[in-house]
């Protein structure tokens, strides 16, 4: 029996590890600066986002080049 593809979701499935590494730390980072400076959250809140929105279609794009090599 032979399987296809399965090391591409293993490897997708370590990416979405490091996604989730990377939000908390962008998260982690946010709540810190806001709770040492909170006049600072209008300034922070939109970086965090950025941060969020970027890491996350890291993982994304992970997900992609898992089913477009596993093809």
């Amino acid at each position: 029996m032979e399987v296809q593809g399965s090391l591409n979701l293993v490897g997708y499935g370590l990416s979405a590890i490091g996604g989730g590494v990377g939000v908390g730390l962008v998260f982690a980072a946010y709540i810190n600066g806001v709770a040492r400076q909170p006049e600072a959250q209008r300034v922070l809140q939109p970086i965090a986002f950025l941060g969020l929105a970027l890491t996350e279609a890291l993982a994304i794009l992970g997900l992609v080049f898992a089913f477009v090599i596993g093809a």
